[in-house]
């Protein structure tokens, strides 16, 4: 007797990395970026991709305009608050992607919000919320409503703005836990609750949208599907507010892994999961904690000699998908220095750049040297060729060389010469070693008054001839961001992380006076 295949439901997987997970500290993308992540996007195949909050600034209207214009296939939204001014000025931006456009409009509904934060009554953000949608619905029927910070709304009054707004035109109504409050059974019962006292609920797609506070966003988004919730917002990398958001990889991989109980799919190609998280890293400089789920370096990894027999024996003792499912190749080795200009733009693509011929180039002459160097190139290497020498092309402050002495009994000195603006400047400093000496030049040369908090140095791969990547973290008092910097030596990876964070304080500071 054969067992009856359950149907599958498709869950739509709406990403906000272009726009929740761009907030976290230090994850600022310009429009670039921002575009570059969204072509990754469409090749995952996400249903809809979050590009940004256009009334925020310029740089953000400019970024969801582009990606609204160039991206095909995916739904295209923005976020806005529920006034008229947010709204008029998202669809601006999102009317080029025509009915692919979705205008995401919010208001929080919990009392601690609308008391402290909307200083409204529940009547007053009732109203705020239908006006909002309706005037959503004159520009498009795909509009989505988010009942910020729903899990702590009290039901009675969930279910009635729920209701309203689906009366007023909105087909996707969004239950976020915004704080990362709310523990898996609790959310399913409230989107049942839901599901059985909105009388109208049918008309709409219930969304939800999970934070990661307590670790548990994953868990909560499959507790809300199994609800009869139809779409999860979530990010690459988890990245976003505070604890992050609802990892992507994690939640589409849960589902296709487990569809033993779980009847549900995505329309997610998951061979895609790993290039885009590897972007993800090289453009914002933050770093996946080797042991995470999905994309971390060690998730195929296995050290234990049980663990090394069983897998030899037979692959599925100790891994519950295979590496090609998430996008990780058999061969560690990618290229090397016999490699030529075609192999190496093929495996960038397969990694998630795309390049044109001026930046192919310039990518192909690091690679070179770097091939030189080392015995082998990895794939690692290659997202920290593209960081380095690629997406700082046409950032004020570019490192031309550095000269360092130390040694034990002397006194390290660094001479560093930049560009900037397109000009070469040159300066020498001491410091407490190579590294500081430095940094300490060029602060001098940039004259920021910016202060670090934080750095980390690592290798990227293995081996002696391995290239070192830096991590720092820069405030200036109002902005916090995180530079990356990679090379075989050691200063210069640290050079380039520095130079790296300072263009980005740069660039934020500039978006923030733009929206003034």
């Amino acid at each position: 007797m054969t067992k009856k295949k359950m149907e599958l439901k498709t869950i739509k997987i709406f990403d906000t990395t272009l726009r929740d997970g761009e907030q976290s500290p230090g994850a600022s993308m310009n429009i670039d970026e921002k575009l570059r992540l969204a072509k990754q996007l469409q090749k995952l195949n996400v249903d809809v991709i979050e590009a940004g909050f256009p009334i925020a600034s310029e740089g953000d209207f400019e970024a969801v305009k582009k990606i609204a214009q160039t991206i095909k296939g995916p739904e295209i939204a923005g976020l806005c608050r529920s006034s008229f001014k947010d709204i008029d000025r998202a669809w601006e931006a999102l009317q080029y992607a025509g009915e692919r456009g979705r205008i995401h409009t919010f208001i929080a509904t919990s009392d601690i919000h609308m008391k402290y934060k909307l200083k409204m009554t529940p009547k007053q953000v009732l109203e705020s919320a239908v006006k909002a949608v309706k005037r959503a619905r004159t520009y498009t029927p795909n509009v989505e409503f988010s009942c910020e910070d729903a899990v702590r709304t009290d039901l009675k009054f969930l279910a009635e703005v729920v209701g309203a707004v689906i009366d007023a035109g909105a087909t996707v109504v969004n239950i976020p836990d915004t704080v990362g409050y709310t523990i898996p059974f609790e959310y399913f019962n409230i989107i049942k609750y839901l599901k059985d006292n909105v009388a109208n609920v049918e008309k709409a797609v219930i969304s939800v949208h999970c934070h990661n506070d307590l670790g548990l966003s994953v868990a909560n988004s499959i507790a809300a599907v199994q609800a009869g919730a139809g779409q999860v917002e979530c990010t690459i990398n988890g990245i976003g507010e505070r604890a992050g958001n609802c990892s992507l990889e994690e939640f589409v991989m849960t589902l296709k892994t487990r569809q033993d109980i779980l009847p549900f799919k995505t329309n997610v190609v998951t061979e895609q999961l790993t290039p885009a998280s590897r972007l993800l890293t090289t453009v914002t400089g933050i770093v996946v904690q080797p042991n995470k789920a999905i994309v971390g370096a060690n998730a195929f990894a296995h050290e234990a000699g049980i663990h090394q027999h069983g897998m030899m024996m037979d692959k599925t003792t100790y891994e519950i998908m295979t590496p090609e499912s998430v996008g990780l190749k058999a061969s560690a080795l990618v290229l090397g220095k016999h490699s030529g200009r075609h192999a190496f733009k093929k495996r960038l693509e397969e990694l998630g750049y795309d390049l044109d011929d001026e930046k192919l180039n310039r990518a192909f002459d690091r690679f070179k040297a770097l091939a030189d160097l080392k015995k082998e190139v990895f794939d690692e290497d290659l997202d920290a060729i593209v960081a380095d020498e690629v997406l700082t092309a046409e950032e004020k402050y570019k490192l031309s060389h550095i000269t360092v002495t130390c040694g034990s009994f002397a006194v390290a000195t660094a001479t560093v010469q930049m560009e900037i603006d397109g000009i070469q400047v040159r300066t020498a400093e001491l410091g407490d070693g190579p590294v500081d000496a430095t940094l300490k030049a060029i602060k001098k040369l940039t004259k920021t008054k910016a202060k670090l908090l934080q750095y980390n140095v690592g290798s990227i791969t293995g081996g002696t001839d391995a290239q070192g990547e830096v991590t720092v973290r820069l405030t200036d008092g109002a902005r916090t961001v995180i530079g990356r910097g990679a090379s075989t030596d050691i200063i210069e990876a640290s050079a380039k992380a520095y130079i790296h964070a300072l263009n980005r304080l740069l660039f934020r500071l500039e978006r923030d006076v733009e929206s003034l």
